[in-house]
């Protein structure tokens, strides 16, 4: 069981990626022949045949604009996979999202202003729920942060965010 509630891209949002992306480009979904795309909007690599589009995605500006934050050069945007249609969302699971044994993560922090305050490597290894709640408890134990990312290492893409309780 995870300590801190984790969200996915929001539905709203995922409606408006699946017609133009944060970069301003049309969504061009395509078929899945392998699998293993991590989906953004439901939390769970694909499965072979699945319907996907890779999108560009801007998760900070996307909070941001909810908040009133103006996080001036950490806006950033990059790809991120989702269901080319509608999806269920992310089902009640154990744990916390592509946290597979051996992964390495960056949990990145930022106030509420939308600056980066700091982050840090984490090397999942075998039990990652615990590592993941040792992270979140480690960033907010600072009272700055507000909000927390987390992206893949290999590729830099986000994987999901967790805001402060």
């Amino acid at each position: 069981m995870t300590t801190h509630p984790f969200l996915a891209v929001p539905p709203g949002a995922l409606r408006q990626l699946r017609a133009v992306d944060d970069a301003g480009r049309a969504c061009v979904p395509y078929t899945d022949g392998e699998g293993g795309a991590p989906l953004r909007c439901c939390l769970r690599p694909s499965g072979a045949g699945e319907r996907v589009a890779l999108v560009s995605y801007a998760p900070l500006r996307r909070w941001a604009a909810g908040t009133g934050a103006r996080p001036g050069a950490y806006d950033e945007q990059g790809p991120v996979f989702v269901h080319a249609e509608e999806c269920g969302g992310p089902q009640p699971a154990d744990g916390y999202p592509f946290a597979r044994p051996g992964a390495l993560r960056t949990v990145r922090c930022y106030d509420a202003g939308g600056r980066i305050v700091g982050g840090r490597l984490l090397e999942i290894l075998d039990d990652a729920t615990a590592a993941f709640d040792a992270a979140f408890a480690e960033a907010f134990a600072d009272p700055e942060v507000a909000l927390v990312h987390v992206r893949a290492v290999e590729y830099g893409c986000f994987l999901f965010e967790v805001r402060r309780p």
